[in-house]
């Protein structure tokens, strides 16, 4: 057969239409996907925290202020000085401290054999160690303090090293026993009776390094004693915490400088208007001679119970109602039923059964919400022609917070046992209360009463 004769015959393809069922149904889920997108993005999330039991712990530290019985020895004469004791160590009456050369020269230490110890490696490491945890940028001066500290550390070794150690001429000796200090700040004269919050601002605080001095001249302070093993510290102590600690003869706390925790005696003291703590120590003076001012934190015996924080809190404004007001549910304690009269505006009464949550049992009443009852309601009693009203006035405030266990918002009464600034902790065990392991609104301002929470 021809091709010519062939069948020229063309088949065209069918066109698939856009719109079928694959296509609906992924424009669906996109549809779908979008819209919950644009909900999750514009509606209120609400933030759930779980009840645990705990204590509040270091909410009680203080900058406090050490006073010590010192003493500042002068210099005789002038001269160049060179020191031999080191700083915080304890000497005897009569041993040698310094030297001054009167002439106003003194030969060098040689050091061509100087090296560290693993003792003065360690004292170098602990004074960048104690300085980079207290470090705060508000005291940028305690820099200057670290530089001129470690270089009388290192003038300490370097003497100590030397071959002239012993070779001692013109002496300045300790005229009684005591711990050697190289700085002076005005307070060595300080009293107890003096103190007053100022002390404890240390904007303007500048103490002397007296190991940086090369030179002297009579009556300028040469070195600083503390005589008596006996010390104190003060810190300010407001109203709340008076009340806590009136009756306290002892007190544990912490040294935020080394976490070492002591125990001491302690008094209260009061200077015009203001009050201050005041803890006794005899020991452990060579730790801190060389500190003023040094951070601590009262180690108190905390109340243990329900750990909620602050931002949990709400309050709540509640009625009062006598016990046999009240018809109770024999299902749950926690739901009564009130018999209610109420007026319209035309002055009719009507009578009416209210069903109301407890949130507490309290000296032979219940509190039911307020917004359950209007002011001027009247209750009744059940079979009885007595009645109480109920007034505004007359309406009770509870702290409390939102327990969202069940999906929505409901108050729960709490009783505060301690707090500070971020916690609180409550007493559990309450019927009309919390437990453990419950869910509450961490930020109570977020929902209101029935809510359902997502």
């Amino acid at each position: 057969m021809s091709t010519s004769k062939k069948s020229k015959k063309i088949t065209k393809y069918r066109k698939h239409s856009f719109f079928n069922i694959g296509t609906l149904l992924f424009g669906t889920i996109f549809i779908y996907m979008v819209i919950s997108m644009f909900m999750y993005l514009t509606e209120k999330h609400v933030t759930a925290y779980e009840v645990k039991k705990g204590t509040i712990t270091g909410n009680y530290r203080f900058q406090s202020f050490a006073l010590r019985e010192e003493e500042v020895i002068t210099a005789g004469q002038s001269g160049s000085i060179r020191y031999y004791e080191r700083e915080g160590s304890k000497t005897s009456a009569g041993s040698v401290v310094c030297s001054i050369n009167e002439t106003g020269s003194m030969e060098p230490a040689a050091i061509d054999d100087f090296s560290l110890g693993k003792e003065d490696e360690s004292r170098l490491r602990d004074t960048m160690s104690s300085f980079t945890i207290n470090y705060s940028g508000n005291a940028f001066q305690k820099v200057y303090d670290l530089k001129s500290s470690i270089e009388g550390t290192i003038s300490e070794i370097i003497e100590e090293s030397s071959e002239n150690y012993v070779s001692i001429r013109n002496q300045c000796t300790a005229p009684v026993s005591g711990f050697v200090i190289y700085t002076i700040d005005g307070y060595e004269d300080f009293s107890e009776s003096q103190i007053t919050s100022d002390v404890f601002d240390q904007t303007n605080y500048q103490p002397t390094k007296l190991r940086n001095q090369k030179n002297v001249t009579a009556g300028q302070p040469l070195f600083k004693l503390i005589t008596d093993e006996t010390w104190a510290l003060y810190f300010p102590i407001d109203s709340k915490l008076l009340t806590e600690l009136t009756d306290v003869e002892k007190i544990r706390f912490r040294f935020l400088k080394d976490n070492e925790t002591f125990t001491a005696p302690f008094s209260i003291i009061q200077n015009g208007d203001e009050v201050f703590g005041k803890i006794t120590l005899d020991n452990s003076l060579v730790r801190y001679s060389t500190d003023r001012y040094l951070d601590i934190e009262l180690v108190m015996n905390k109340k243990s119970g329900l750990k909620i924080p602050s931002s949990a809190i709400v309050d709540r404004s509640f009625y009062r109602i006598p016990e046999e007001y009240v018809i109770k549910n024999a299902d749950t304690e926690k739901e009564i039923a009130l018999k209610v009269e109420s007026f319209g505006e035309d002055g009719s009464s009507s009578v009416k059964y209210v069903t109301a949550n407890v949130y507490k049992y309290d000296n032979g009443s219940y509190l039911v919400d307020k917004n359950v009852l209007s002011d001027g309601n009247y209750i009744q009693m059940e079979g009885s022609a007595k009645r109480i009203q109920v007034q505004e006035k007359n309406a009770e405030t509870l702290h409390g917070v939102y327990n969202i266990n069940k999906g929505y918002a409901v108050f729960r009464e709490v009783t505060i046992i301690d707090e500070n600034e971020e916690y609180c902790v409550v007493e559990s065990n309450n019927t009309y209360g919390l437990a453990a392991y419950d869910y509450i609104v961490l930020d109570a301002t977020q929902v209101s009463e029935d809510e359902i929470v997502y």
